[in-house]
């Protein structure tokens, strides 16, 4: 009897190594820094290992593709309490990687406890990683109005402009006080957490897999979990007035980039590189705050920014969604350089779109898997090149660990197309390149109280650009 077990990369992976090892298992290639993603083990040939992203395994343990999956309750329960009837057993708390689940308010804010937070007339704005439990705690509260903002990391940058409270996760380390949050309420304790399908509980025998985990003691491991960013407490955006201009910086892999581009056009950048989340950037009347480039379209769309450092492939994959929406592409940057490109399997005999469809018509494949970060992207592509019925699969990351067993089509964003050719996949279409570029509202670039700064930051950043990066 052979199970498909999905193990968690990232904060998860160097504890759940351990316990992997001392059950006798040994995954010699898995661990914080592993980069394959399927692995078998000498001992128990009978066990397939795939390793994915943490917030992806819930998800794809409820549909059956794997019989067991080791995360985090938080993006357990994050599915759960929209899908009760998931198909997912808990079966074991495994004691490690402990943080808790809190309600934060800015210190400058207007809510400053959860009576404060029951008692508030307005329309409470929460921003989370965990939507789906950040509404249910508002509904359990019984608050009057509230809106929640889905994103992708990073909410404790969010509070007090672009948001009441946030949903976020920290461990006792993270020092909410130098981030100028409040702690009002723990709405869980999360930690690793064994989980099985529910229909593959019923038909195998787990037992002796799981007899070897009984009765491990797992080592503390220092706390892998990224600690939330020192964040300025005097609060740089207190002062909002209607000429103030709002900046958003790319944290992650843009902000090296980044900084280096504002350093040689005469910004300040001391205070972002050493990873402040409103950094002086040292221009009088902007104010700059760090966010995930994933989350600035939407962010610049609703207001809350005025211009913003991102990526084109999250500018189109915003758009996509939101034809409408009013945000552009104010300058291209040149920097952080992708392709957007098709990926299938070595596996599948086809250099092109028009194979995938040969292979639906002739019942190869019933239904086309699509999987990626870019949803919208990944619909677009589907639909124009008529790959007819297809079924788009949301990622949070490490999408390539999905093809071929668990997708039959990636859509990626690629720099070299190693990681692509490792991993045994081929790239069959390009769909567009991008790179990094600042983004801005459109009535912010009307504004006339606004226009000028925004005009001197682009000029001072073109002079600094290469010379293909500003067609």
């Amino acid at each position: 009897m052979s199970l498909r077990i999905a193990l968690p990369k990232g904060r998860l992976a160097a504890e759940t190594s351990s316990l992997i090892n001392k059950a006798g298992i040994e995954l010699d290639d898995y661990g914080e820094k592993s980069r394959l993603y399927r692995l078998k083990s000498a001992n128990y040939s009978q066990l397939a290992f795939k390793v994915l992203h943490e917030k992806d395994i819930p998800i794809q343990v409820a549909i059956g593709n794997y019989d067991m999956g080791i995360c985090g309750l938080d993006w357990i329960e994050e599915l759960i309490t929209k899908y009760p009837s998931s198909e997912i057993l808990k079966l074991r708390d495994l004691g490690y990687g402990k943080y808790n689940l809190c309600i934060t308010t800015s210190r400058a804010g207007k809510i400053s406890s959860l009576e404060d937070l029951r008692q508030y007339e307005g329309d409470v704005r929460i921003a989370s990683e965990y939507p789906n439990i950040a509404e249910s705690f508002a509904l359990k509260l019984r608050l009057k109005k509230f809106r929640i903002f889905p994103v992708w990391g990073a909410a404790e940058a969010l509070p007090p402009e672009n948001a009441d409270i946030v949903l976020l996760a920290c461990s006792p380390s993270d020092g909410l006080a130098k981030c100028g949050l409040n702690n009002i309420i723990n709405v869980f304790t999360s930690s690793a957490y064994i989980i099985v399908n529910r229909e593959s509980w019923k038909q195998k025998d787990m037992s002796s897999l799981l007899e070897l985990f009984s009765g491990i003691q797992i080592a503390a491991i220092a706390e892998k979990r990224e600690s939330l960013s020192s964040i300025s407490a005097s609060g740089m955006f207190d002062d909002m007035n209607k000429s103030l201009l709002t900046l958003a910086l790319p944290d992650g892999h843009q902000q090296k980039p980044a900084a280096e581009l504002l350093q040689k056009a005469g910004f300040v950048t001391t205070e972002y590189d050493a990873g402040y989340i409103r950094p002086d950037i040292g221009i009088p009347g902007v104010a700059a705050k760090v966010i995930r480039p994933q989350d600035m379209p939407l962010q610049v769309a609703n207001g809350y920014f005025d211009l913003a450092i991102t990526g084109q492939d999250w500018l189109k994959e915003h758009l996509y969604r939101f034809p409408s929406s009013p945000v552009k592409e104010v300058l291209k940057l040149g920097f952080g350089e992708v392709r957007i490109v098709a990926v299938v399997s070595m596996q599948l005999d086809i250099n092109d779109a028009a194979g995938l469809r040969e292979l639906l018509k002739n019942g190869t494949l019933p239904v086309i898997r699509v999987v990626s970060e870019y949803v919208s992207i990944a619909d677009r592509y589907s639909w124009d090149k008529h790959l007819s019925p297809y079924r788009v699969i949301p990622s949070w990351g490490a999408s390539e660990a999905f093809l071929p067993e668990d997708a039959d089509l990636l859509i990626e964003n690629v720099q070299t197309g190693k990681t692509i050719a490792r991993n045994n996949l081929k790239i069959i279409d390009t769909l567009f390149c991008s790179s990094a570029c600042i983004i801005g509202n459109t009535y912010s670039l009307e504004n006339p109280l606004k226009a000028e700064k925004i005009d001197d930051i682009v000029q001072r950043l073109c002079r600094f650009l290469p010379a293909e990066a500003e067609k």
